[in-house]
């Protein structure tokens, strides 16, 4: 059902039609978070790399979206909403245009940094939009109805990236952003309100550099063991330089009167655990958009079509489960629900080990399907039991970490599934088909322990927290 809606925003178009432009939005950039998973091995090929050494076009993608979040509602605030969310769609859309032209993999990872600089913007600040456009008692239907492409982004991604990569070439998956973004642009200049802060305030920004180096070296030094070849003291100095940087910004926020996350928003628990957990539980997580689709096409011999369809059942499986889990969640509680999903969902993804060329269709339809519901449960939990506790006047900055760290936590995800897969492969020796099955054995085994293992960071609620079913308004990128 359309939300009620209010009157013409400030800017003069209708509030409809502002609702259309941020879904449309947030399911680009959803979209591209997944779409190139099924076409890394047609790109490889293209591009005269290894399929097993293409994490970069993934990580790179993630990885500036959690750099560049933390900024996003200064820079709405400072210029403008309009400004900004022009900006982010024309960033977007000249990355996209950039991948579609890159000639190599080095070239196709800047585009990627390039077109996640734009694709970071587009929630954050089309939210905040609607958030000013709303009537409070309006805002949740309407971030309702915006986060619904959010959910079909991921669902089509691996699909439509697998089917383009058969009916026409990898190049495609980013050709197509390019008459989507021009309408964008089209339709942000008539129906975007341009909101500002009358003043925009000092921008923490020592606290943001230390915090992007703290992200990007620690995970450059994780992809450095993915077997690069870098020298060993390179990744040695960055993980010590990316942990010292974080080391460094919670000194730096200790004692900034403005910083930009402040230290108290871990004095509440329920935050704390929801974000500890999220980072770590999102590994495993993330790390399984990027190794089903190479394990069906390089180990189980799935052309990129097929295996795009093998996604619908993870995606399916994982919108079906939304309203039921919330029920259960409300009679159980967080704890229980979320410690013993984080072992199910691990245990899950170890059994990816057991997938064989001879397995039966429909078993590998009920196992995916299994572990898509598994996933759902676990983000409708861990969102709701970060965010329910935040005083309003933390919100704002606690959300715009809760993201930022969703996005670093997928960005993780793959860059230490490609290590993983590196180093047994390896070990396991063997390029061809046949051989790399037991590569990804292994790392399906060693992401389901790890993620097990982050089950210990949710035991640390209380019992005795307060049992609410999560509110429709949080919005699920994982």
């Amino acid at each position: 059902m359309s939300p009620v809606l209010p009157p013409p925003s400030p800017a003069g178009g209708s509030p409809r039609l502002l609702l259309w432009l941020v879904a449309i939005g947030f399911f680009m950039q959803t979209l591209d978070s997944t779409i190139v998973n099924t076409a890394l091995p047609a790109m490889a090929r293209s591009l005269g790399e290894s399929p097993l050494r293409m994490q970069a076009v993934v990580v790179s993608y993630a990885l500036t979206m959690a750099a560049v979040i933390p900024a996003t509602g200064w820079l709405a605030d400072r210029f403008g909403t309009r400004r900004v969310f022009a900006l982010a769609i024309a960033l977007f859309t000249l990355g996209s245009a950039a991948c579609a032209a890159a000639p190599s993999l080095t070239l196709l990872t800047a585009a990627r940094v390039l077109q996640g600089v734009g694709g970071a913007m587009l929630l954050p600040v089309g939210r905040l939009a609607v958030l000013q456009a709303f009537p409070r008692e309006r805002f949740l239907e309407a971030m309702s109805f915006v986060a619904i492409p959010g959910l079909v982004g991921p669902l089509i991604g691996p699909t439509l990236g697998g089917w383009l990569v058969e009916v026409a070439s990898w190049h495609w998956i980013f050709l197509i952003n390019l008459p989507v973004g021009l309408l964008g642009l089209l339709a942000t200049r008539r129906h975007m309100p341009n909101l500002r802060a009358a003043q925009a305030g000092r921008f923490d920004l020592g606290g943001y550099l230390l915090l992007v180096l703290a992200m990007v070296s620690i995970s450059l030094s994780l992809d450095g063991l993915g077997g690069l070849g870098w020298a060993r003291t390179l990744v040695v100095l960055l993980m010590v330089l990316g942990l010292a940087a974080l080391a460094a910004y919670w000194l730096h926020a200790q004692r900034s009167p403005a910083p930009l996350f402040a230290p108290a928003l871990f004095g509440v628990a329920s935050y704390r655990v929801g974000v500890l957990g999220n980072l770590f539980a999102r590994i495993g997580s993330g790390a399984m958009p990027y190794l089903l689709p190479l394990l069906l096409q390089l180990a189980l011999g799935f052309s990129p079509a097929q295996a795009g369809m093998m996604m619908l059942p993870v995606a399916l499986a994982s919108m079906g489960i939304k309203r039921p889990i919330t029920r259960v969640i409300h009679r159980l509680g967080y704890r229980p629900v979320l410690m013993g999903n984080t072992v199910l969902l691990g245990l899950m993804i170890a059994g990816f080990a057991l997938m064989t060329p001879q397995q039966p269709l429909w078993l590998r339809i009920v196992q995916l399907a299994l572990f898509g519901a598994a996933n759902s449960t676990q983000f409708t939990a861990m969102n709701a039991v970060t965010l329910k506790d935040l005083a309003p006047q933390r919100a704002a900055s606690g959300n715009s970490l809760f993201s930022m760290v969703q996005m670093l936590g997928m960005s993780l995800g793959v860059t230490c599934a490609a290590a993983l897969l590196h180093a047994f492969s390896d070990w396991l020796g063997g390029a061809g088909a046949a051989q790399s099955l037991p590569a990804f054995r292994a790392t399906f085994v060693a992401i389901g322990l790890m993620t097990m293992g982050s089950a210990a960071i949710f035991w640390q609620l209380r019992p005795d927290e307060p049992r609410q079913p999560p509110t429709g308004a949080l919005v699920d990128v994982g």
